[in-house]
């Protein structure tokens, strides 16, 4: 039986579908706790499906930031686990300040009425802030500012889970801090959005490669690449994601 840490990415893919990816996702396993979700893109129940992940037993969400593409999903598996399957597990939602006004918004929107539907499961809310180490549910996480435009905080994460260090940069433009999230991380998860640092919001991998040496995680994977990216995957000398891969520890 398998005991130790895992990731699996559900969804690897931009905002836009690019290369028929799914939203951001990552699964990641800690028997015997429950596992938890880093992002939950708008596709991800859809991904959770295809992969046979069972989103009852997720404990906790990590969100980077409050764009669609990484945390729309959650509109959808709350809804589902409200109305079809009885969830009762409580569920636990950390994210940058503002995530539980913005989830109650989106999910009004969508489904008007629907956030005051009685759930059979607790839902708590923890506000995660740049420079505050905290413990969530056996998972100690460390949040850093990210530069994503988002409307509330965006952040990058470095996640303690049993002893394995998982940082993930979210979606950014380069910040130094950059390098203090991923140093000698166990499995460093980076954006690389486009071939150049085209974009002030995103990494491009020219900066990546740049600054990798003063990173030095343990094991980096590209994620969220952009359709120009996506041209020149075979191209690409770093390890990339996609859809299902799983990385043990």
């Amino acid at each position: 039986m398998e005991t130790t840490p895992a990731v699996r990415f559900l969804g690897c893919g931009d905002a836009f579908g690019n290369g028929g990816r799914y939203n951001t996702c990552f699964w990641v396993r800690r028997d015997p706790a429950p596992p938890v979700l880093i992002d939950c893109g708008a596709s991800s129940l859809i991904a959770m499906k295809r992969f046979g992940v069972d989103p009852d037993a997720i404990a906790t969400v990590f969100l980077t930031h409050l764009h669609g593409d990484h945390f729309g999903g959650l509109v959808f598996l709350l809804r589902e686990a409200t109305l079809f399957r009885h969830r009762r597990r409580a569920l636990t939602i950390a994210g940058p300040v503002g995530t539980e006004d913005r989830l109650r918004v989106a999910l009004e929107a969508f489904f008007p009425g629907g956030w005051a539907v009685p759930r059979d499961f607790d839902l708590r809310f923890v506000a995660l802030q740049p420079g505050i180490t905290i413990d969530v549910d056996g998972v100690r996480a460390t949040p850093f500012p990210a530069k994503h435009g988002s409307g509330a905080p965006s952040l990058s994460l470095r996640l303690d889970v049993d002893g394995h260090v998982i940082a993930y940069t979210g979606d950014t433009g380069w910040l130094d801090s950059l390098i203090e999230v991923g140093r000698d991380a166990d499995l460093f998860i980076c954006e690389a959005y486009t071939p150049d640092q085209a974009f002030p919001h995103h990494l491009g991998l020219s900066t990546i490669r740049e600054k990798l040496p003063a990173i030095q995680p343990k094991r980096i994977i590209l994620t969220h690449l952009g359709a120009e990216m996506l041209r020149q995957r075979d191209t690409i000398d770093l390890p990339v994601a996609e859809d299902g891969l799983t990385v043990a520890f």
